[in-house]
């Protein structure tokens, strides 16, 4: 359980859940959840992933003719459960630089440029929370992910991608890093520091991916790295080559 309720409004009889962010867009936490799920899925729980909104113009579509992104299809085959739409309930799929393409529940309600969609956001956090409530209230364990980074301080009002969305529903987060990009502990330690207080709190550690090379040398930064925030690193996942999933 995360530390701090934050005056959620999501009923306490409710599936545990996880979630997933990261410093930046593609630093793995799709293929985390994912294989969140199969682990889940193996060990005989009705698990279910879940992103609250998602930017992508990879879409899958569900039994029923609804839209998700297709991240979210391949976490729920990580779970071995068919598509639906409360997986992900806000699909954006990116027109121009300026505009995308709004997609509700699996349905197409209409194009909006940036600023119509950032004040439409109090009305798509209540399909957030609706399909949240859905998977939450049947199912073991809900596995959810994060869109981009949480330290976006220009896109913090209204969010309901990673913080926002974490304090309303009083979820325990995991941070991941990329360390082949580089920067790692930086990124890190910089995200943790621009969160809230109660943010910090319910960041429950870290984990680092895309590793390759020989872990004894990690370690100096791995405890540096946990003296300095007093959380612990859950992981360091290796390089994966040649990944097609």
């Amino acid at each position: 359980r995360a530390g701090g309720n934050t005056g959620s409004h999501v009923s306490r009889k409710r599936a545990p859940a996880l979630m997933i962010q990261g410093t930046g867009s593609n630093v793995g936490k799709s293929l985390i959840v994912a294989g969140l799920c199969r682990l889940f899925a193996n060990r005989g729980l009705k698990v279910r992933p879940f992103k609250p909104q998602n930017m992508s113009n990879n879409a899958a579509v569900t039994s029923d003719g609804g839209e998700i992104g297709r991240a979210q299809a391949l976490q729920a085959l990580g779970a071995r459960v068919p598509l639906t739409v409360h997986m992900n309930p806000v699909l954006l799929k990116p027109q121009t630089d300026m505009g995308a393409q709004v997609i509700i529940r699996g349905q197409v309600l209409g194009n909006m440029q940036a600023l119509d969609y950032h004040a439409y956001k109090k009305t798509a956090r209540e399909a957030v929370l609706a399909a949240w409530q859905d998977l939450s209230a049947r199912y073991d364990v809900i596995i959810a992910e994060g869109a981009g980074s949480p330290a976006e301080i220009n896109l913090r009002d209204n969010d309901i991608a990673n913080m926002g969305f974490a304090e309303m529903v009083d979820c325990p987060v995991i941070l991941v890093a990329d360390i082949d990009r580089g920067g790692v502990f930086a990124h890190l330690t910089g995200t943790l520091d621009l969160l809230s207080k109660t943010e910090q709190q319910r960041t429950l550690g870290f984990i680092i991916n895309r590793f390759r090379g020989d872990l004894s040398l990690l370690q100096g930064g791995l405890d540096w790295l946990e003296d300095r925030t007093g959380k612990p690193v859950f992981g360091v996942l290796p390089y994966l080559h040649g990944l097609t999933l």
